[in-house]
């Protein structure tokens, strides 16, 4: 595949995107912050992560990846051997919509446009009323292709992890491969 073929294909995280001889500056994700404080840019290289989980809803696909601070203390046992996650601790959930493939000769689901990222971080000092975790919600505008903070559910993330506190309030078991 030529060098120019391949710049058009996938997700491109540059900062411009030559497509048809046209420059497009795309946005910087990593300038923003969420009302909760935590900021995008604490999660740069989350692309490169090690996968934890997967899930999928009626509406979207969802991939879990953890930061290699998170995914040794998996390997160790967290949280099944009681203990918790060490702050430093990173994961995120991406979301996508989905799309039946074209390609494959089975029937499958496959992703199709961005729709959020989840963020959370363990820093107990930072976030002590949340069991040592901030978390964080990016949408994702398919018609700008830019990401907004979500303002409405700044909290949401602890919320629902509440039903999980025995797990560090961690949803995802690191999967078996």
């Amino acid at each position: 595949m030529k060098r120019e073929s391949m710049l058009a294909i996938g997700i491109v995280s540059a900062s411009v995107v030559v497509l048809g001889g046209t420059a497009v500056y795309a946005q910087d994700k990593y300038s923003l912050k969420s009302p909760s404080g935590i900021a995008f840019s604490d999660f740069r290289g989350y692309e490169d992560w090690a996968v934890v989980s997967s899930a999928r809803t009626d509406e979207v696909l969802k991939v879990i990846v953890a930061n290699p601070t998170m995914i040794k203390a998996y390997k160790a046992g967290v949280p099944g051997n009681g203990k918790p996650f060490p702050d430093g601790s990173k994961i995120a959930k991406l979301q996508w919509s989905f799309k039946k493939s074209t390609e494959a000769t089975f029937v499958v689901d496959v992703p199709d446009a961005p729709t959020q990222a989840f963020l959370i971080e363990k820093d107990s000092k930072r976030f002590p009323k949340t069991g040592g975790w901030g978390y964080a919600l990016f949408n994702h505008d398919t018609a700008t292709g830019k990401m907004t903070a979500d303002e409405a559910k700044a909290d949401c993330g602890h919320v629902c992890h509440v039903a999980v506190k025995a797990k560090d309030y961690i949803f995802h078991p690191y999967q078996k491969r």
